[in-house]
């Protein structure tokens, strides 16, 4: 059970907007409404290099089998993510955070998107961006997860944004609230596309990137969101009930 529950937050790029400024990331960089993977066309609204993406996904039956899988070979003790040497020095490809305050997901998402690759440069000097990134980097795991429990901070801003959606909030135990898609980021770092979610066992590196390649790339939504996407597919009753929003640079 989570020891603290937050309100469900909508992925679209006036909340997560809003979101970021609140927590202190530039208003050089703007979220943006993703409308295809695949047409050029509906993609040249985004400017561009796209740093993130912020994404909710489904669970479908092939794709929880999958996480099943791939988070057993994560849960070593002794590696970067669970308090390994790595993680107490900060030598991590990327900060992640272990998500233990209930319907979380979308403010932990943001939070991925900004402390990752490229756009921390975009954090605003005395922000609680930069305030939870430097404090969370010599910790452990669980440290770190207890860390973004106990800022208030980063709970004030969450709920400060939790109206701005379109869409009624589920009650707590009903089959829309159980059915509720998860929210994961997709950034590139070190020149690797990396998948974080809080509710996983750690960061996924998900295959490398050249140096004119970022998260919209071709080949970073083959590694990343289409992988899940086709898992979904695997099925037999595809379930697209999936949204893409992307951080990039503001439209002059």
């Amino acid at each position: 059970m989570a020891k603290k529950q937050f309100t469900m937050l909508e992925n679209n790029p006036e909340v997560m907007n809003a979101l970021a400024k609140k927590l202190g990331l530039s208003d050089d960089l703007a979220f943006y409404d993703v409308y295809s993977l695949d047409e050029p066309d509906l993609l040249a609204h985004i400017p561009r290099p796209a740093y993130a993406l912020l994404v909710i996904v489904p669970m479908t039956p092939s794709w929880k089998q999958d996480r099943e899988a791939e988070d057993a070979a994560l849960g070593d003790p002794a590696g970067y993510y669970n308090g390994g040497a790595a993680a107490k020095a900060g030598d991590e490809p990327v900060i992640w955070f272990e998500q233990i305050i209930g319907d979380a997901c979308g403010s932990y998402g943001l939070l991925h998107c900004a402390i990752n690759g490229a756009t921390p440069k975009f954090i605003l000097p005395g922000s609680t961006l930069e305030r939870l990134r430097n404090a969370a980097i010599p910790l452990a795991r669980d440290e770190r997860a207890q860390l973004l429990h106990d800022s208030e901070e980063f709970e004030e801003a969450h709920q400060s944004v939790a109206g701005l959606g379109d869409t009624s909030q589920p009650a707590i135990g009903s089959s829309e609230h159980a059915e509720a898609g998860h929210f994961m980021a997709y950034v590139k770092a070190n020149g690797r596309l990396w998948e974080l979610e809080g509710c996983r066992e750690g960061p996924l590196d998900r295959g490398e990137l050249a140096g004119d390649e970022d998260v919209l790339s071709p080949r970073a939504l083959e590694l990343g969101l289409k992988r899940i996407i086709n898992l979904g597919m695997a099925d037999g009753k595809p379930d697209l009930r999936f949204s893409c929003i992307v951080l990039a640079p503001r439209a002059a």
